[in-house]
């Protein structure tokens, strides 16, 4: 697999069978991971909140009948 660096980032590189572009930034790769995995944690905290919300609401709805 032979591989060409692209002029405009020193950390990709472009793979010339297939022509994907790879960054070769471990370091940018591993923030972006741990980035997901803070957005998908926070997302599942905002659905249970949201689940809890509509629990307290059939809570208070029950209660005033």
């Amino acid at each position: 697999m032979a591989r060409k660096k692209v002029k405009e980032n020193k950390d990709l590189v472009k793979d010339t069978s297939t022509q994907a572009v790879i960054n070769t930034n471990s370091k940018a790769f591993e923030q972006r991971r741990e980035q997901m995995a803070k957005l998908q944690t926070k997302d599942a905290k905002i659905e249970q909140l949201e689940k809890d919300v509509a629990e307290l609401k059939k809570l208070i709805k029950g209660l005033s009948k």
